[in-house]
């Protein structure tokens, strides 16, 4: 794992999740894998207890599995709860774009553009982890612009599926589009286009159907339970 510092006035259990969630969802706490308390608590430095509450928040969020014989498993992504949040992601991210077009700033849409020449930065560094958190970054930004940040925080709880297929992409997939993707949105918002705002972040939201088959081929294990349910249904 890599751990980071905690933060102040963070509990011990908030502090666990946060860093046990960080891990699954940037792929170094791998889908299958197991994971033990008692090592998460040594390499926290933290006690067993709010591992143990971390770890049934998690399991609450879909990215941790118990079995009884077993124990705490790192749940495999699941397509249909992918598709899912991205479901819910449209429908939101959609209606926050149209909005923005009606109420962006030019000093909002230099905190926009700011974002993006920093990804392009990166981009040309080959640099994924950082293209991945300035990802992260532009869309919280769109929800805060419009003060609609509350409503980003718990669609972020429910989207760890959909972030490691995030992350998969950024890390896998040759031909990156997130960068491009997020300038024409910018453009559009700049226009006060509304419809085409509404169509590029649909573009966007939707694009890891086309790296899906990259991303299995390259991945099979993250996905094995979930690719060959579908297949035999």
């Amino acid at each position: 794992m890599i751990i980071s510092m905690r933060e102040s006035r963070e509990s011990a259990r908030k502090y666990a999740l946060r860093q046990i969630r960080e891990n699954i969802i940037t792929l170094k706490l791998k889908p299958g894998s197991e994971v033990s308390e008692n090592e998460l608590a040594k390499e926290l430095g933290i006690s067993r207890t709010p591992v143990r509450e971390a770890l049934q928040e998690l399991q609450k969020m879909g990215l941790i599995e118990v079995f009884p014989q077993k124990g705490s498993v790192i749940s495999h992504i699941d397509f249909d709860i992918v598709d899912e949040m991205v479901f819910l992601r449209k429908i939101l991210e959609k209606a926050v774009v149209e909005e923005l077009c009606s109420c962006i700033t030019i000093k909002d849409l230099q905190e926009l553009d700011n974002n993006i020449q920093l990804q392009e930065f990166y981009l040309d560094q080959k640099n994924p982890q950082k293209i991945y958190e300035l990802d992260n970054e532009f869309h919280r930004s769109l929800f805060v612009l419009c003060n609609k940040e509350r409503i980003y925080n718990l669609m972020e709880e429910t989207q760890g599926h959909f972030d490691r297929i995030r992350a998969l992409s950024v890390y896998s997939v040759k031909d990156i589009k997130i960068v491009a993707d997020h300038k024409a949105i910018v453009n559009a918002i700049r226009l006060n286009d509304k419809e085409l705002a509404a169509e590029f972040i649909i573009k966007h939201l939707s694009r890891y159907k086309l790296d899906q088959s990259e991303i299995i081929e390259k991945y099979p294990e993250y996905f094995m339970k979930e690719y060959e349910r579908v297949v035999v249904v």
